[in-house]
């Protein structure tokens, strides 16, 4: 019987998507036995600071990387909304499962929308990108970090320091916390971030057998879609902390790819579109995230 090591982080939210890949891995093959390797990233250890300064989004799968690269695990799963532009020589992702809900969740009791929030309400999020859509919709909220996983970050809701939290709609979903999502915000007020909503496999290139049994849970619409949306990323990525948001969803037989980047007070923001075909995803990426930078999105990206 074949064995497959799952790395993972801790958080609630981290195993049970890994434990949801091993079920259906284990469930596609039977000669195949998947174990979990839990680990600790730097994103976990660092929670009293913002993303952008102890490392961005790429601390969360680092350390499951290192894993990968050096035999001790041989595939990690990931929020794909937290994977960097760029993988580490030697890795790449095969498979994505399909797109759960992409959108933005408010958690509140007492607001059922972003415009019911009371005035200068306090609103709880560790996204630069929701804080800014958020402050150009409502330049009077106050806007406050909250990091940790989602069970933390709810039960600072539920002591009253926030009045309201954004949190993804899927990662709630996941956790059985749906009741929770007071409203779920429309993308044409807040604009998802790169791969929200999708899991991805990363394994080591060449690894054959590993390969063909993560396949077997490749989602091909979620592959095209992921794809224009991470060649957007490409383009505009810098390790930059800039506020970015890529979207990318078929319509009338066609991809329809959105981008934003912006400032965190919201004052400013840029946006670009296109439409193409879905035979070549990368390039409609490209084309939005050239359209950012013809209006002024490097100056943002790189303040």
């Amino acid at each position: 019987m074949h064995l497959i090591r799952i790395a993972t982080r801790k958080s609630p939210l981290a195993l049970w998507q890994a434990e949801h890949v091993k079920s259906r891995l284990e469930r596609a093959h039977k000669d195949l036995r998947c174990e979990l390797v839990p680990m600790t990233t730097s994103g976990d250890r660092f929670l009293s600071a913002k993303l952008s300064e102890v490392g961005g989004k790429g601390m969360f799968v680092k350390e499951l990387e290192r894993a990968l690269l050096d035999g001790s695990a041989d595939i990690a799963v990931h929020s794909m909304k937290d994977v960097t532009a760029q993988l580490p020589d030697g890795l790449h992702i095969p498979a994505f499962t399909a797109r759960e809900d992409p959108s933005d969740a408010l958690v509140s009791s007492s607001a059922t929308d972003l415009a019911s929030l009371p005035h200068a309400a306090r609103v709880g999020t560790a996204s630069s990108r929701r804080q800014c859509q958020l402050l150009a919709l409502r330049p009077d909220l106050q806007v406050g970090l909250v990091r940790g996983n989602v069970n933390t970050r709810l039960a600072k809701l539920d002591s009253g320091e926030f009045d309201a939290l954004i949190l993804a709609s899927s990662g709630l979903m996941r956790l059985g916390f749906e009741k929770r999502i007071a409203g779920r915000i429309a993308d044409t007020q807040m604009l998802p971030a790169v791969g929200q909503g999708i899991m991805g496999i990363e394994c080591r290139m060449g690894d054959a057998a590993v390969e063909t049994a993560v396949m077997s849970l490749n989602d091909s619409e979620a592959h095209v879609r992921i794809t224009a949306e991470r060649a957007m990323n490409t383009v505009l990525e810098g390790g930059c902390s800039a506020p970015m948001a890529g979207f990318a969803m078929l319509h009338d037989g066609q991809l329809w790819m959105r981008g934003l980047v912006g400032n965190l007070q919201g004052t400013e923001i840029i946006r670009a579109q296109a439409r193409g075909s879905m035979a070549d995803p990368g390039a409609l990426g490209v084309e939005v995230a050239e359209a950012l930078l013809a209006q002024g999105a490097y100056a943002l990206l790189h303040p």
